[in-house]
């Protein structure tokens, strides 16, 4: 049995980048996954691979910040495959560039529309479809720009992303007595169509804020996609974790850290929570990780 089996996702953004790797892992784990985004000819590509593969899928093209939309890709699930289990609100775009003086109130308001609301009415109508199925898994794209380092230009790229934050901490606490996990992830740099980094210059810049020294591929952001929503090797009480952006180093004798909000259903209905610091030292290479501690 494969991690997905039997279970139905949403995936927004799903033309190109992390939406689109995501939406081939879910279904080669065995789920049916609705994907959305503006452009029809990218998603009845995806579609098609995704068919080749032997997984199952359907495109509904749209505008994440239209709320018939949000509705409709629910109600497409529920009609075609019976209920939703996952939803990854993965659409999002850099928005408008420069500083806070440059930037026009109509290009915030589209970055927040594109990145903030359209989480939001997302949530609205999946939620009540993962409950009516006994639960499910919410996940939300966010990033580590704004909250582990600053950079310039990305005013309201950051507020939107950081709202999604927010958004999931609360949701959580909401909805998690109730079965349905809600998780953000916050990748730091990665090589796709809408990443901002196109020289090798600003490459190199963003490389070089990673532990690593290099970005991430899409395909890494989708296993960790993988690993949030509940499998059948997962029990009640696992632990879901989103990590809130290891991103940053300070030199060869750096500090690298990355805080982490548990959130665990308890067999007998109870919600608590938890923040884990995970803390490294890294000295040349060498990369140190203890173990983390639980602070209630």
């Amino acid at each position: 049995m494969f991690a997905l089996t039997n279970k139905v996702a949403i995936v927004t953004g799903a033309s190109s980048g992390i939406g689109r790797a995501t939406a081939k892992l879910f279904a080669e784990e065995g789920a049916k996954v609705i994907v959305a985004a503006r452009r029809q000819a990218e998603l009845d590509a995806l579609v098609a691979e995704i068919a080749d593969a032997d997984g199952t899928a359907v495109a509904l093209a749209g505008d994440v910040r239209d709320e018939a939309y949000a509705k409709a890709l629910v109600d497409l699930a529920v009609e075609k495959f019976g209920g939703l289990d996952i939803a990854f609100n993965n659409a999002g775009a850099v928005g408008q560039m420069g500083s806070i003086s440059e930037l026009s109130l109509e290009g915030w308001r589209e970055t927040l529309d594109t990145n903030l609301t359209s989480a939001f009415l997302g949530a609205k109508y999946q939620v009540p479809a993962m409950i009516e199925r006994g639960g499910g898994s919410l996940i939300f794209t966010s990033t580590f720009v704004g909250h582990t380092i600053g950079m310039p230009g990305m005013t309201s790229y950051a507020a939107s992303k950081a709202g999604l934050i927010g958004l999931t901490q609360v949701l959580a606490v909401e909805y998690g007595p109730k079965g349905v996990r809600v998780n953000a992830l916050l990748p730091g740099g990665t090589d796709t169509p809408a990443a901002t980094f196109k020289t090798p210059e600003s490459r190199a810049f963003v490389e070089g804020l990673h532990a690593l020294k290099r970005v991430a591929v899409p395909e890494e952001i989708a296993r960790s996609a993988l690993y949030l929503p509940p499998t059948p090797r997962a029990s009640p009480q696992e632990r879901r974790c989103w990590p809130m952006a290891a991103c940053r180093s300070t030199g060869r004798d750096g500090f690298f850290a990355a805080k982490m909000h548990v959130h665990s259903r308890k067999a007998d209905g109870r919600s608590c929570f938890f923040a884990a610091i995970w803390r490294c030292r890294f000295l040349s290479k060498r990369v140190f990780l203890p173990k983390p501690v639980l602070q209630t």
